[in-house]
C-alpha cells in the first residue's frame, strides 16, 4: 500500500492497545471493547492520521502528527457504560507520513503522495452503514477523504473553520483541499461555517461565490447570530448526504496548526457536532490538532474523545 519509503499505513492491533489502555478492577474502558476489524456490527470506523506535511506546505506550523496518538490516550480509557460500550467501533489503523524538512514544492509533492495514500486505504472499505471517522494530520486531507467517499455518492461538505481552505491549486496542501475537490466536482456543494473575516483573502471569497459556496463568519455570531440556528437550515436543505469537517483551529484556545485566541468554545462546538450528528453524516473529520507539550496533548487528546464519543452517540443506529 505505500508509494514510497516515507509514507505508510499501520493496522491497529493489541500490542498497539495494550500500550495505551490503564485498566482497573471494576471498571471496564472502551478500550477493552473496541474492535480490530470491520464486522457486520461495526457502525463507527476509526482511521489516524500522523503527519504535518500538510500544514507546512501550506506554510505553517507543525505539531499535526501527534492529535491521533493524543486522542488515543484519552478515547480508550474512557469508560464503557450503558451510554457508549465500544462494540460497535472498529480503528482501522494509522497513516504515517515521516516530518522530514524540505522545501515547500518537495513538500507539497508528498503530500499528493499521501493523497494516493488515504484515498487507497478508504477504497478499499465499504461504507454500507458504517460511519467514518478521521482524526489527526492537516486539513489537507479533506480532499482525499472527499475523494474515495464520492465514489459511492456525491456529498454535501460542512466545515466549521476559521479559514475556507479554497486558496489556489498551487501544489497540494493545507489551504486548498476544499478548492480541489470542488473544481474536480467531486462534492454536491460546499458550505463553511464561522469564517473569521480578516483571515481569508478577497480571492478566496471570490472563489466562493463564484462556486456558490455557503459560507457564515464567526463576527456575525458575535454580534448575536446562533450558529444552531444555520446547522438547522443546514440541514434542512442538504442533511440526506453529508460529510462534517471540523477543523480544531475553530476553537478557542486550542493547541493547532493555526493556534487561535478568539473562536468557538469546545463546549459550543461538541453542541453543534450533536445536532449535526442525529442526522447521520456519512464521516467526521477532525484535523489540526497540534500539542507540543504533556499538557498540550492532554488538551488536544481529551478535546477529541469527547467530540468523537458525542459523534458516536448522537449518531447510533438502534439495533
Amino acid at each position: 500500500m505505500n508509494k514510497t519509503n516515507h509514507l505508510s499505513f499501520l493496522p491497529f492491533d493489541q500490542e498497539q492497545l495494550d500500550a495505551y489502555l490503564s485498566k482497573r478492577e471494576g471498571e471496564t474502558k472502551l478500550g477493552e471493547r473496541i474492535q480490530f476489524e470491520i464486522t457486520d456490527k461495526t457502525d463507527s470506523i476509526i482511521l489516524g492520521i500522523s503527519e504535518d506535511i500538510g500544514p507546512r506546505a501550506n506554510h505553517g506550523n507543525g505539531g499535526a502528527t501527534a492529535a491521533f496518538d493524543a486522542f488515543l490516550g484519552k478515547f480508550l480509557n474512557m469508560q464503557s457504560n450503558q451510554f457508549l460500550s465500544g462494540e460497535s467501533i472498529s480503528i482501522l489503523g494509522s497513516i504515517h507520513a515521516s516530518s522530514t524538512s524540505g522545501d515547500i514544492e518537495t513538500l507539497r509533492k508528498r503530500v499528493a503522495e499521501l493523497d494516493d495514500l488515504v484515498i487507497g486505504t478508504l477504497s478499499q472499505i465499504d461504507f454500507s452503514n458504517k460511519q467514518l471517522i478521521v482524526i489527526g494530520g492537516g486539513h489537507n486531507n479533506a480532499y482525499p477523504i472527499i475523494k474515495a467517499l464520492s465514489e459511492h455518492k456525491s456529498l454535501h461538505i460542512l466545515n466549521i473553520d476559521p479559514h475556507a481552505d479554497c486558496r489556489p491549486l498551487e501544489g497540494r496542501h493545507s489551504g486548498n483541499p476544499f478548492s480541489t475537490a470542488i473544481l474536480e466536482k467531486l462534492i454536491a456543494s460546499y458550505s463553511v461555517f464561522g469564517l473569521h473575516e480578516q483571515y481569508n483573502s478577497s480571492a478566496i471569497y471570490d472563489f466562493l461565490e463564484k462556486h456558490d459556496c455557503s459560507a457564515t463568519f464567526y463576527e456575525n455570531y458575535l454580534d448575536g447570530n446562533d450558529l444552531n440556528d444555520d446547522i438547522e437550515a443546514f440541514l434542512q436543505e442538504k442533511g440526506d448526504a453529508f460529510g462534517v469537517e471540523i477543523d480544531l483551529d475553530s476553537i478557542e484556545g486550542m493547541p493547532t496548526s493555526a493556534f487561535t485566541p478568539s473562536g468557538f468554545s469546545l463546549q459550543e462546538i461538541r453542541q453543534a457536532l450533536r445536532k449535526l450528528s442525529k442526522s447521520r453524516p456519512i464521516y467526521l473529520h477532525l484535523p489540526e490538532g497540534a500539542p507540543t507539550s504533556k499538557h498540550e496533548k492532554s488538551i488536544v487528546g481529551k478535546a477529541l474523545a469527547y467530540l468523537v464519543s458525542d459523534f458516536i452517540k448522537s449518531s447510533k443506529l438502534p439495533r
